[in-house]
């Protein structure tokens, strides 16, 4: 990302924070009322505050456990089922009716389900953090699986290849930008359940935390809480996002400056064993393959064209 982005991004978030600024010194009172709002300067100083005791931290951490150890099976649950689905019948018909039921359900209602299942309340955020990440990387395997072209099964299969190497070698890498669209998507809704979970049923965490200053009225303690916890999203999914360009490198880039001209590309050709080689004509090179020509035998050499 280039310097003049990171500036435009950070001159959007100053503005949004002097507009806050703003409306909350003033007292502006149309419509939305901001008199009862505490200032920047008041969140920032009770942030600092906050940032110089223990309790802080050790409520950022036990957040950051609930969500690392929620995410990561869901990551996992998310994938094998999804995978499952898509590329058996038997999976699909056994699974996904239990699945489709169970899907719309919103997590955070399974909270008293939570305390009935698990003996403690680290548990149950965890179980529901987890579901609650889960539906959204199931969905989205399960159709970047299905959306696979079948060509590279078969070239496998004729090249001696069994399922587990049709697995690993085709169809989970062929399927992760996919997957890690899904992941993304659930790490933030992993973040709106765990934080709601530990208000309701939870002794610490971030979550905790802020529903307990709003419970004594303590304005800049609970924007504190939000600011945390909007901070926490961003790092997590900023997180995901790059191991998922990182293990999706082999992919085409994408030019912003639109398609590479015809005149840009180059022709490859494949040699066939004892013959010599030759530079197709263009036109027919742009088509894909040359055909047989007079005195070139059985084995026409393929071209095509490829884009730099």
């Amino acid at each position: 990302m280039t310097g003049g982005r990171w500036l435009l991004r950070a001159a959007s978030l100053g503005a949004a924070l002097l507009l806050w600024q703003g409306l909350t010194s003033l007292d502006v009172n149309l419509w939305l009322r901001f008199e009862q709002f505490p200032t920047v300067g008041e969140v920032a100083g009770a942030f600092a505050e906050r940032a110089g005791t223990g309790p802080f931290w050790q409520d950022l951490a036990s957040s950051l456990r609930r969500i690392v150890t929620g995410f990561a099976l869901a990551a996992v649950l998310g994938v094998a089922v999804g995978t499952a689905i898509a590329r058996s019948r038997i999976a699909a018909d056994v699974l996904s009716p239990l699945l489709e039921v169970l899907r719309p359900v919103p997590a955070i209602a399974l909270v008293p389900v939570a305390i009935l299942l698990f003996p403690s309340n680290e548990q149950g955020i965890v179980f529901i953090t987890c579901t609650a990440a889960f539906f959204p990387v199931l969905v989205s395997t399960r159709h970047a699986v299905g959306a696979l072209t079948p060509v590279w099964e078969e070239a496998v299969l004729t090249m001696g290849g069994g399922r587990a190497r049709i697995l690993f070698s085709v169809v989970l890498p062929g399927a992760l930008p996919g997957i890690f669209g899904g992941l993304s998507v659930g790490i933030g809704v992993a973040w709106i359940c765990v934080i709601s979970a530990e208000m309701i049923s939870g002794e610490y965490g971030v979550g905790y935390r802020t529903w307990q200053d709003y419970t004594v009225i303590d304005y800049p303690g609970v924007f504190v809480g939000m600011v945390t916890i909007g901070a926490l999203g961003w790092l997590t999914s900023t997180a995901v996002e790059r191991a998922g360009r990182r293990l999706t490198r082999w992919l085409p880039a994408r030019d912003s400056s639109g398609p590479v001209p015809a005149s840009a590309a180059r022709t490859r050709t494949w040699r066939v064993p004892g013959r010599s080689p030759r530079t197709p004509h263009p036109a027919t090179a742009r088509a894909g393959a040359t055909g047989p020509r007079s005195g070139s035998g059985p084995f026409p050499e393929q071209t095509r064209e490829v884009t730099p």
